[in-house]
């Protein structure tokens, strides 16, 4: 399984539903980066997506975006399959 790390509040729906969704495609070990306990991670996420709001999620390398980037990436068929992909780079 690739390394996902998720940019994310303690308060935040969005955050809950992301890794909601990521732990029913089996996903385990959701890295959380806390933004709302040190500033500096906001800025660097900030930096990193070009996007202000949580959560921003990662799959590998790859920047997927919000919540909703995510969800429709599963509603379109493409999530599990970048799953897989990303799996393969790791151990290929």
């Amino acid at each position: 399984m690739p390394q996902i790390r998720m940019y994310c509040t303690a308060a935040c729906p969005y955050c809950v539903a992301a890794e909601r969704l990521l732990n029913g495609k089996g996903v385990a070990g959701v890295e959380k980066i806390r933004v709302d306990l040190q500033p500096a991670l906001r800025m660097q996420m900030m930096e990193r997506t070009g996007r202000r709001t949580v959560p921003q999620i990662y799959i590998g390398e790859r920047h997927i975006g919000g919540f909703d980037d995510l969800a429709a990436l599963d509603a379109d068929g493409a999530l599990d399959p970048l799953l897989c992909d990303e799996t393969q780079k790791s151990t290929g």
